[in-house]
């Protein structure tokens, strides 16, 4: 067996996503897990190098699981030439320009969502990075979650015959900040920081549309902001200025609509934080972060409307759980596998910069509905 390590810069571990679900739950599983081995008899070591602004929180982070690099400057470390991956999961504004220096670094890349704050400024990454030979990922880390799994199953194997509409809902409250705590970061709430829920939640919906049911060819969107005052991290009111809940309808391609609600300021009544109904011809399915539930075509009842008459059925009783037939490994870390050996053998791996581009112009299509009021055509991206 050879191991090789593999030194990757993580910028944002100090987030909460960076942080749990890329550092912790990813990088340092796969090395309690002894490492990725790529089949060959070579075994990856992920070496992580923790960048960020506060040295003394990354270092509590160092500290508290056993790691020896951390550093407050990032073009040191991108100027080193044993650092292989630059990983970004910082806010937003301060994306582009990092990964711009990483790439023109020769580093290969590997980033959280959007890209970028334009549309323009995606693609312009995309084609620095071809044009640098660097390869590139986007986390796309909701179509590795076990309900949509399912769901994918269910669609290859022709369970929905033609698929004629989804329709999904995500979201929960998130708190004032007045007299609990937020459960998201302040940021989030201020356009002028490249916060809302459009720029967060449409890429998410870009690709999930299109790697399970088609690319979306049109949207029509109404972003509000529904709580117009939050309270920062230091107990400080603000005037929330971003959206913070959008409702959106999506053509897509082969015919099928899709109507998707993400929203901050709604109390949960579903089974999970995000549900897709998928209907079609044959059957229908419910899917969630982890469960999917069908109801097929020779299995689906007759209700008959009678509002003077109490219900006399209980409808979800009436569908079929999935069986997950199968361990389903935590999505971050299942798309960083791919990813690392993307980068050191060569596999296929398509969720690249173009990937995130599309999600970026999405959500910035979406804010032009909604500001005009209208159903947007949505031009593919050539790669």
């Amino acid at each position: 067996m050879t191991r090789k390590t593999v030194r990757i810069a993580m910028n944002g571990v100090t987030g909460r996503m960076g942080y749990r679900q890329h550092l912790v739950r990813s990088i340092l599983a796969l090395r309690e897990a002894g490492g990725l081995g790529l089949g060959d008899g070579t075994v990856l070591w992920p070496e992580p190098i923790l960048l960020g602004r506060r040295e003394h929180a990354l270092r509590e982070i160092a500290d508290r699981h056993g790691l020896d690099h951390i550093s407050t400057d990032v073009d040191a470390v991108l100027a080193d030439p044993a650092v292989d991956i630059y990983f970004d999961s910082q806010i937003t504004s301060a994306r582009e320009e990092a990964i711009t220096k990483a790439i023109t670094a020769g580093k290969h890349v590997y980033t959280e969502k959007p890209t970028a704050t334009s549309l323009a400024g995606a693609l312009e990454l995309a084609r620095l990075a071809r044009e640098k030979g660097v390869k590139h990922g986007v986390v796309q880390d909701k179509i590795f979650l076990p309900g949509l799994l399912k769901l994918k199953r269910l669609i290859d194997g022709g369970f929905f015959g033609r698929i004629l509409s989804v329709r999904g809902e995500f979201g929960y409250w998130v708190f004032e900040g007045d007299w609990q705590p937020a459960q998201r970061p302040s940021w989030n709430y201020r356009a002028e920081d490249d916060g809302g829920i459009v720029v967060d939640m449409f890429p998410h919906w870009e690709y999930v549309l299109h790697e399970l049911f088609g690319r979306v060819t049109s949207v029509q969107a109404l972003a509000t902001t529904h709580i117009p005052q939050r309270w920062d991290e230091q107990g400080k009111p603000y005037d929330a200025t971003a959206d913070d809940a959008v409702y959106g309808i999506f053509e897509l391609e082969g015919g099928a609509i899709a109507q998707i609600n993400s929203s901050w300021a709604v109390r949960v009544n579903r089974d999970e934080l995000v549900e897709f109904q998928v209907d079609g011809t044959e059957g229908s399915a419910v899917a969630g972060l982890r469960n999917c539930r069908v109801q097929h075509r020779s299995a689906t009842p007759k209700p008959v409307w009678n509002p003077d008459v109490p219900a006399t059925e209980f409808f979800r009783d009436q569908w079929q759980e999935v069986p997950d037939n199968g361990d389903f490994d935590n999505g971050f870390k299942a798309q960083w596998e791919l990813f690392l050996k993307h980068v050191h053998a060569d596999a296929p791996y398509h969720w690249d910069l173009l990937a995130g581009a599309r999600g970026v112009q999405l959500a910035e299509l979406g804010l032009k509905s909604s500001a005009e009021g209208r159903r947007i055509e949505v031009p593919e991206i050539a790669p």
